[in-house]
């Protein structure tokens, strides 16, 4: 194996200064390979060295502006710092330069969100869903967006299929509790927040809802 394949199985192992040591004699060797710098910056950012893990993305783009991974992975930074405006462009960056992966249509959905633009994320999370359904959480989010746009089917099928996925994900069922409320079906909601309440005992909306439904 090579020094960037090195590298990537000691990142895959949790072991990050051997994986830094490869990707860095990587990058001595083939000063102009955009990857290597993308790696390091990965190792760095696995590390908290977030500041240092932007300038090796930026690198990266300097030297080869075609490098989706270094866009994505600098929105993924700026997410994490809360730069959600910044995220977005590099999100959107990395899309148009062709990375149409799940994990960039959540991350783009979840950046929407947090920039309370919800019903624009919809169409991200969507797409995130069609290319990888065995994500939990992306049919989550979608549902939580399309519940607050006043779509209450198409949210309860989200959630729905949530649970299929990952049958102890507390706030799905907390939200086809509300949804179901919602519609008046109070037998079914109870029987929600009750399931949210014995995955998380400790649910304070699913325990406050029950006791909304319940009239108590």
């Amino acid at each position: 194996m090579d020094n960037s394949q090195l590298g990537i199985q000691y990142m895959q192992e949790g072991k990050w200064e051997e994986a830094a040591k490869f990707f860095m004699e990587e990058i001595e060797k083939n000063p102009t390979n955009a990857v290597s710098y993308v790696n390091f910056g990965n190792v760095l950012s696995a590390l908290g060295d977030e500041t240092r893990a932007l300038s090796f993305y930026q690198k990266a783009i300097e030297i080869d502006d075609t490098t989706a991974a270094a866009y994505y992975s600098a929105g993924a930074v700026y997410y994490e710092k809360e730069n959600l405006e910044s995220a977005k462009t590099m999100f959107e960056q990395a899309l148009a330069k062709g990375l149409e992966t799940s994990d960039n249509f959540f991350m783009l959905g979840l950046t929407y969100v947090g920039l309370e633009k919800g019903k624009l994320a919809i169409p991200y999370f969507q797409r995130a869903v069609e290319l990888n359904n065995q994500d939990a959480e992306a049919c989550f989010q979608l549902g939580l967006c399309l519940a607050q746009s006043d779509y209450i089917e198409e949210a309860i099928a989200q959630f729905q299929s949530c649970i299929t996925i990952d049958a102890n994900h507390a706030d799905a069922y907390y939200n086809l509790g509300v949804a179901y409320g919602f519609k008046e079906e109070t037998e079914k909601a109870i029987e929600m927040f009750d399931k949210a309440l014995e995955i998380q005992p400790d649910h304070l909306l699913a325990g406050y809802g029950k006791q909304i439904i319940e009239g108590k």
